[in-house]
């Protein structure tokens, strides 16, 4: 009996799944065609219909990360700095299900750097996650949130800043809890706000007057 579109469908959500799958338990590093077919109950054989060489199953499973990681559910929208917050603190592994998404995500960088192609992938999505930050930085500039500076820098400054608290909390759990790595951020964010105004301006003495070393 022939295949229909729908078993091929099927079984290409299968392979999917498979693909996930041991890329939660071993990351980059143990994806390989036998493991995959391991976890499909399938023959390697099989897999080379989806994926010829590995370089493809990798490319396959960078692309299947970034649309789990787009589809994973957001802090609800809203604006200003509040907006950048709620952005930088979807990217931090503060649960199971978004320590495991930067766990693969750290794992991928290895063999993405090792190809020049997959690393411009990923450059290219990072530069996409920098772009709409970027937006968002300049809406709450606009609001009178965040202080004067080119929106771009201060998007790249806030997203090394997050990525590189992944890394740490990634390492180092029990040193950044979900609540340290909140108030870091935090800090961090509170550095880039407007400067309150001066309640008592400075003033000079008045012309002649003497002024003691002791006052300074």
């Amino acid at each position: 009996m022939p295949r229909t579109k729908g078993d091929h469908e099927a079984r290409r959500r299968d392979v999917s799944e498979a693909v996930w799958r041991v890329l939660a338990a071993h990351g980059f590093g143990g994806l390989t065609m036998r493991a995959v077919a391991a976890e499909l109950g399938a023959t390697t054989g099989l897999l080379t219909h989806y994926f010829p060489a590995k370089r493809d199953l990798v490319a396959y499973a960078l692309d299947l990360l970034a649309r789990r990681s787009a589809a994973r559910p957001r802090r609800p929208a809203t604006t200003g700095l509040a907006a950048v917050r709620a952005a930088l603190l979807d990217i931090l592994p503060l649960t199971e299900e978004a320590t495991a998404s930067n766990r693969i995500w750290v794992s991928s960088w290895d063999v993405a750097l090792a190809d020049p192609e997959l690393s411009a992938d990923h450059a290219r999505r990072y530069g996409q996650s920098r772009d709409t930050l970027r937006d968002l930085v300049a809406a709450a500039q606009e609001r009178g949130e965040l202080r004067a500076g080119d929106p771009a820098d201060i998007a790249a400054g806030a997203q090394s800043f997050v990525l590189g608290l992944v890394v740490q909390a990634l390492f180092n759990p029990s040193a950044f809890p979900p609540e340290r790595q909140t108030a870091l951020l935090d800090a961090q964010l509170a550095a880039l706000r407007c400067a309150p105004p001066s309640e008592e301006p400075a003033t000079l003495p008045p012309a002649g007057q003497d002024v003691r070393a002791d006052r300074l």
